[in-house]
């Protein structure tokens, strides 16, 4: 049944104001109920209502169009100029504009311009719109404990997993990271195993965003630092190879084997020149090949890793350093734990080599220089981390705890000059802050349960990329204290390490003394003897030689012996001199180098009297 109610009104009531009055209420439809309807519906027995105690809400959604972004490059060309003059052109320039400052129009603009810009002018000379206004407040930074957090994981999508041997940040911001996958176990790699690395998006840990074909597994992987787009690539057969990742998965060009590594290529750098296209590279073959990517025939320059320039010789290495500040100097860690400093511009063969530092008992795996003091660098090899210092040759001047694990990697924060960070066999990952403490990391992440091989910190020190033996790349990011350098910490590192080479300096030439002593004592008492066995040794010929060897070597380390007692009782003189926890910091700063020194100095003369 439809109720309809029909309003008429005249046309010319249309648009008039409307004029309510009231009146009774009227009935306009009354509908009986009808008892047959009854028959359409079945009671519901029993009744269940659910009740709230709360003010029923309605519930809705709403679903908004995404908002799709995109990045698009924009080039800035100088324009308004007229089309017959070249903007490059200093001669055209210059002769337009001396014919617009002759127009009379254009003196006007200047002239009625130049009141409203000198009221600007005054204004900002009255107001300084850069001023800082909290400059001398100290922001009240609060000390929270140095931690660090798993951001991503990215695993080896293979079914055969391979180590992570070697990662590279993408130069451009932490967008990217390339791994460098490879089996480092000799002749154990299975015929099916892959042979891909990979380049991995940030963000997205499920599929790697580009892959790379090298000809044999690939052992270090480096961006390019002046082009994105290009990496360099050190092989297992010893071969060099770069990609364009522009121009597809395959490697542009490739060393020639014969001109190649005879070992694995287990370093490879990028060197600071104008054409950004110059690499070198190193082996366990004992060679440095210096490369131009845009002539890959063969190598630009050779050297070999032995002071007499001899091949047969050389010592095997496994990592590179390399200050662009210094290009014509570089360093390398070797097999037999020694640190060779090289020059590639030496004026002779026997110059090459400029210094040996010799301190690991095992393989050197990484080494870097301090990025804030490049006199100092950091190696890592057998159970220790160490310290050096280019002033001194024969130990170097802080080092950490001996370990229990084997270390496989190491290096620097970017940002903080105290701060660097260690791997180990056993799968964890150590931060040391030497400022805080000195006998202990200041951080330890058990990262996996398998070792890990290979370690970089991006270029702002806050995120850590950590490549494991499965092939399982971590991602983590570090606490604010550990990426954000405080005040005075240059200054502090600065004392540190001068006070440490120092020390080391004083041991050293003690050390030398005590030799000069021993051997004069020998001397003395051989020339006593020689006399009364001349006959003896005429008879006995070469056999003769042999006790005195016997005797000197017996010197030796009972020299050895003497001096690490001196060092020993040095150590204990200093730590009762260091202040008690309950005296204040700034008066520990107080105390200038030279009482330092001044100290040092008479604990020396306390030793020698003793002597």
């Amino acid at each position: 049944m439809e109720i309809v109610y029909v309003y008429t009104k005249k046309r010319a009531e249309f648009g008039r104001q409307c004029n309510f009055s009231d009146r009774a209420a009227e009935l306009h439809v009354d509908i009986a109920p009808d008892d047959n309807a009854l028959e359409d519906f079945i009671e519901r027995d029993p009744v269940d209502i659910g009740i709230q105690c709360v003010q029923e809400m309605s519930e809705h959604d709403a679903n908004t169009e995404r908002f799709e972004t995109g990045a698009r490059g924009i080039n800035h060309t100088e324009g308004g100029w007229p089309k017959d003059i070249n903007p490059h052109e200093v001669e055209q320039v210059t002769r337009y504009r001396k014919k617009v400052e002759k127009d009379e129009m254009y003196i006007s603009a200047v002239l009625q311009l130049g009141t409203s810009m000198e009221h600007c002018i005054k204004q900002n000379n009255a107001i300084d719109i850069y001023e800082e206004y909290f400059e001398d407040v100290n922001a009240e930074t609060i000390d929270e404990a140095a931690s660090a957090k798993t951001i991503n994981v990215f695993r080896d999508p293979n079914e055969i997993k391979r180590t992570a041997t070697h990662i590279s940040w993408f130069p451009d911001g932490p967008r990217k990271l390339a791994v460098a996958y490879c089996n480092l176990q000799f002749q154990s790699t299975s015929p099916d195993t892959s042979m891909d690395s990979y380049i991995w998006d940030v963000e997205n840990p499920n599929k790697p965003e580009m892959t790379l074909k090298p000809v044999s597994p690939l052992v270090c992987l480096e961006y390019n630092p002046k082009d994105s787009h290009i990496l360099l690539g050190g092989c297992y057969n010893g071969q060099i190879a770069y990609w364009d990742t522009r121009k597809g998965s395959q490697p542009v060009e490739l060393t020639p084997i014969e001109q190649s590594h005879r070992d694995p290529a287990y370093k490879t750098v990028w060197i600071q020149s104008k054409t950004g296209t110059e690499c070198f590279s190193t082996s366990t073959d004992g060679q440095v090949l210096w490369w131009d990517i845009r002539k890959m025939g063969e190598p630009t320059d050779k050297m070999y890793l032995d002071k007499k320039q001899e091949f047969a010789n050389a010592q095997g290495a496994y990592c590179l350093e390399y200050e662009p500040t210094m290009p014509t100097k570089f360093m390398t860690g070797t097999e037999q734990g020694n640190i060779i400093s090289c020059n590639r511009k030496a004026k002779t063969p026997l110059d090459k080599i400029a210094a040996t530092f010799t301190g690991h008992i095992g393989p050197v795996y990484a080494l870097q220089r301090n990025p804030h003091f490049t006199k100092n660098f950091l190696s890592i090899g057998d159970w220790c981390a160490r310290i050096w210092s280019e002033d001194i040759r024969e130990s170097s001047i802080m080092w950490t705890k001996q370990y229990s694990s084997y270390l496989t990697d190491g290096c620097w924060s970017p940002i903080r000059p105290a701060v660097f960070f260690l791997t180990k066999m056993d799968g964890t990952l150590d931060v040391w802050d030497i400022i805080f403490k000195q006998n202990n990391p200041t951080l330890t992440l058990q990262v996996c349960d398998v070792p890990l091989y290979s370690l970089r910190v991006q270029e702002s020190g806050k995120l850590v990329a950590a490549g494991s033996q499965d092939g399982t790349t971590t991602l983590l990011e570090l606490s604010e204290g550990l990426y954000s350098m405080a005040r005075n910490e240059k200054n502090l590192v600065t004392a540190m390490f001068e006070r440490e080479t120092r020390r080391e300096k004083i041991l050293d030439a003690r050390h030398r003394e005590i030799r000069l002593k021993e051997r004069g004592k020998t001397e003395g008492s051989k020339g006593e003897k020689r006399g009364s066995s001349d006959d003896f040794k005429q008879a006995e010929g070469e056999e003769g030689e042999k006790p005195a060897e016997e005797e000197e070597q017996y010197q030796e380390e009972d020299l050895y012996a003497k001096a690490e007692k001196e060092f020993f009782s040095i150590i204990e003189a200093e730590k009762k001199k260091q202040p008690t926890p309950s005296q204040d910091f700034d008066d520990v700063e107080k105390k200038g180098p030279e009482e330092d020194g001044e100290e040092k100095t008479n604990g020396n003369a306390e030793t020698e009297n003793k002597d």
